[in-house]
């Protein structure tokens, strides 16, 4: 049974998507440029930041690997539930940029890897994820298999002090990496980031395929 504290956060995550999806629902994409003089936009890591590669267990209670996800573009998310804003901010503006691609999107998929995974159940982190958009999936594993993933991208997490009553928040990163359909990291994204630019680079990527 989901906790009633989170099924009141899923209803504010699932109206902040709902508010999100009206604003820029009706906002249509760019032209797609094509051809050799493809500019990114985001911070280009290529070559900086290691392959899609883990070993965690996904909102279903399946045993997944970074290999089950090659031939989609992965943005890959550290996050977790009880989040009070960003976590929920971040997956309603990536429902929206989803929305944006169109048919492009069933090309790509949100890998929301929970930082907490003594609270994220499969189930828990099913309902989450499901909320903001069917192409997100929930990840998590044991503490160990999560610091080591954190580290493996530089990302970072930490654990404020339990305030008493099994309540606590979690500090964490808030940068999108996103890996093309051969598992290599591509891209970086950060809430500095335009909405316009996760978009036209996601829509390049999908749409030209991998370059090298």
């Amino acid at each position: 049974m989901i906790p009633i504290h989170f099924r009141t956060t899923l209803r504010r995550a699932s109206r902040l998507a709902l508010v999100f999806s009206l604003l820029f629902g009706s906002l249509l994409l760019a032209a797609c440029h094509r051809g050799d003089d493809v500019q990114w936009r985001l911070t280009d890591v290529a070559g900086h930041m290691p392959d899609l590669d883990f070993r965690l267990v996904d909102d279903q209670g399946k045993a997944v690997t970074g290999q089950d996800y090659r031939g989609k573009v992965v943005l890959l998310y550290f996050g977790y539930t009880h989040c009070p804003d960003v976590c929920p901010l971040t997956l309603a503006q990536l429902h929206v940029v989803m929305q944006r691609l169109g048919p492009l999107a069933d090309g790509a998929r949100i890998l929301f890897v929970s930082v907490d995974p003594a609270r994220d159940t499969p189930d828990i982190m099913h309902a989450y994820v499901n909320a903001f958009d069917p192409r997100a999936v929930g990840l998590s594993g044991t503490p160990r298999e999560i610091e080591a993933l954190s580290k493996r991208y530089r990302s970072a997490f930490t654990r404020e002090p339990d305030k008493g009553d099994g309540q606590y928040e979690v500090s964490h990163s808030s940068a999108i990496y996103v890996f093309d359909r051969d598992g290599k990291a591509r891209l970086l994204a950060t809430p500095g980031n335009p909405q316009d630019d996760l978009v036209h680079d996601l829509h390049l990527m999908l749409s030209l395929g991998n370059r090298s």
